[in-house]
């Protein structure tokens, strides 16, 4: 078996759970059920095999985790990604910070943020800044993910200082929030390895 991914990328590794999935063809009525509606509404994952084995907890993430991630109105989706991106990269969660990164470059056409944040923890000074946007929107984000309490009054009004709406500002939240839960799933559950 291959080592887990320990350095932050945004090519996406494979996912290998530690504990059996459910088997589709196995599957219960209520387990199918609770699969109908996937993350992204995309194929069923290993992931969600996992956590389908809690059917009645999986019936209630997906929807939350697709509002969050996929609604309309409030931030943009690439931004929404960035707050995914920003929980993930503070709770080291390689599988998780890939996937949103990968989504972020594809949706703004440009690998530029991704490359100054992931490069920031080992060559900061070879990457451009972040515009003022950005910046506060990774600033909130890693601030509500290293300790919820220091994201203050004072970071929601450097957000509106830099064009964000209060739908904005909560879209951000969601995002971060979703994935200080989400990052600790994974972890727990499985590996990200390199992809064969």
């Amino acid at each position: 078996m291959s080592e887990p991914v320990k350095d932050f990328t945004t090519v996406v590794p494979f996912w290998q759970p530690r504990v059996t999935p459910v088997e589709l063809a196995n599957a219960t009525d209520e387990q199918l059920e609770a699969m109908k509606v996937t993350v992204s509404n995309t194929k069923i994952g290993e992931y969600t095999l996992v956590l389908a084995l809690d059917p009645e907890t999986l019936q209630q993430r997906t929807p939350l985790f697709n509002g969050i991630m996929y609604g309309r109105g409030g931030l943009s989706r690439a931004e929404t990604e960035l707050g995914a991106v920003a929980a993930s990269v503070v709770n080291r969660c390689i599988y998780c910070a890939a996937v949103h990164a990968n989504r972020y470059n594809e949706l703004t056409k440009s690998e530029t943020v991704i490359g100054s944040i992931f490069g920031s923890t080992e060559r900061a000074a070879e990457e451009p800044e972040l515009d003022p946007r950005t910046a506060a929107l990774m600033d909130f984000a890693t601030k509500l993910s290293q300790c919820p309490p220091e994201a203050t009054k004072v970071d929601v009004e450097q957000l509106i200082e830099n064009g964000l709406s209060m739908g904005e500002v909560l879209d951000l939240v969601l995002s971060a929030s979703l994935f200080g839960w989400a990052n600790r799933l994974m972890h727990v559950l499985g590996d990200p390895l390199p992809q064969d």
